[in-house]
């Protein structure tokens, strides 16, 4: 596992690296978001389909959002047997499963942490039924822990190999850029979520939290985002 983590964190800094040499000045605007997306929290593409999917964050409706390269909605497909208490992210296998991470934790404190499975080939009349996947962290044992280890929340993963791989988004009190990564198996049930590794990235909170992750279709090239303000 070492071996591992230490060969996506190379791979994340080289990315990460290219990407900043290639910012441009000027940003273009394609399209602007739908009324119904105005909390749009996770973006995901399915091979094949030039369309993308996307959630809306805590304490909206169950719903899966199709948009065009445009910004129009192409259908509103509810998700059946989920709640949104606090869906954050996306994920896929990159064919026709999509993978919603309901583990927003702001305040460390959840026992609830669950990730819902749902397959594209599977919605009929814009209603599609989800598989659940609990998990708790390994290394938490209070709920919520004192403030200065508060490390607990999620905001990016994604699959890979048929698990998936989260990072947290570190609210502890005295910050220090540090970001956990996890692993939780892509099985219907109840999980540990393996602490596999973890890494700095900066210690400023305006910019050094990680709040989204994407890895690419080959499985060779990985980045997690920072927030940046």
């Amino acid at each position: 596992m070492k071996l591992m983590f230490k060969y996506v964190l190379l791979i994340s800094v080289n990315l990460q690296l290219s990407c900043q040499s290639n910012i441009s000045n000027k940003i273009d605007v394609i399209a602007d978001m739908p009324k119904l997306l105005k909390e749009s929290s996770g973006i995901e593409n399915i091979e094949g389909s030039p369309n993308f999917w996307l959630i809306n964050d805590a304490g909206n409706s169950n719903d899966l959002f199709e948009i065009d390269d445009v910004g129009n909605i192409v259908r509103v497909v509810e998700v059946k047997k989920a709640k949104n208490k606090d869906w954050e992210d996306l994920a896929t296998d990159g064919k026709n499963e999509i993978f919603i991470g309901d583990f927003g934790n702001n305040e460390n404190d959840r026992q609830n942490l669950r990730i819902y499975s749902v397959s594209v080939n599977e919605i009929i009349d814009n209603v599609v039924t989800a598989e659940k996947i609990s998990f708790h962290f390994e290394d938490q044992t209070k709920f919520p822990p004192k403030k200065k280890n508060r490390n607990f929340d999620v905001e990016a993963f994604i699959y890979m190999n048929n698990y998936f791989y989260l990072f947290t988004k570190n609210r502890s009190s005295h910050f220090n850029g540090l970001t956990k990564l996890y692993k939780v198996p892509n099985v219907k049930g109840k999980h540990i979520a393996k602490l596999v590794g973890e890494f700095i990235t900066c210690s400023d909170t305006k910019t050094c939290l990680i709040t989204g992750a994407t890895i690419s279709k080959d499985n060779k090239k990985l980045c997690p985002f920072r927030l940046l303000e």
